[in-house]
């Protein structure tokens, strides 16, 4: 399976969900490849981080931030069980590569009324994907969620509505996450029982049972 998380609205959480679902897909056993697209390179950072704290290697990063990423990441799968693709923000080019690349989109959103509207462009990508990629699967991730809080509840009931649907695992905002990227570590590495560690493992298994 291939999957992309993207949204053009930055700061909501796409690299820290990539590096945290490939970390646990490879914790299960999988071999398990993430395309860094972003220009920014942050997955790139984190991955030289970790090699200079004497880490081991989970998954191999690979720095892809081009419009071939479509041609590219079929031929990265083909040694893997999953890629993972950290897309970039408002790079359209580059989105609809990386769109046209993946079996599954998933379109990372805060807590927010405004992120809702910055999505709407996402979508319109999407749409425009599938003209090409019919069977591409989307689904939208509630990140950063401060539990029982109105605005979280009200987000979630928003996109409940919503093609695509909205996952029902939702990651908590968290300074478990922060703590752990800037050693080059996972969660998981960090406190395996926390309950960051938990939200990622339940995370990654609701995603590896969509169908491609």
């Amino acid at each position: 399976m291939i999957v992309a998380l993207l949204n053009q609205k930055g700061g909501v959480g796409k690299t820290t969900l990539a590096l945290h679902l490939a970390g646990q897909w490879a914790r299960t056993g999988k071999r398990v490849t993430l395309i860094d697209a972003d220009p920014q390179g942050s997955a790139l950072d984190w991955s030289e981080q970790r090699a200079h704290e004497g880490l081991p290697r989970l998954f191999g990063v690979v720095g892809l931030a081009r419009d071939t990423l479509h041609r590219e990441a079929p031929e990265l799968a083909r040694d893997a069980d999953h890629v993972v693709i950290d897309g970039p923000p408002r790079i359209a080019g580059l989105m609809r590569s990386a769109l046209l690349a993946a079996d599954l989109a998933l379109i990372p959103v805060q807590p927010s009324p405004f992120d809702g509207w910055a999505s709407a462009e996402m979508l319109s990508l999407i749409r425009e994907a599938r003209i090409y990629r019919p069977e591409l699967a989307a689904r939208f991730v509630l990140n950063r969620c401060a539990t029982r809080t109105v605005i979280a509840r009200e987000t979630a009931e928003t996109l409940a509505d919503h093609d695509p649907p909205l996952l029902a695992t939702t990651i908590g905002q968290r300074v478990a996450f922060a703590d752990a990227a800037r050693s080059g570590r996972l969660v998981f590495e960090t406190d395996e029982d926390s309950p960051a560690a938990r939200e990622i493992a339940i995370f990654a298994t609701e995603v590896g049972r969509i169908a491609p």
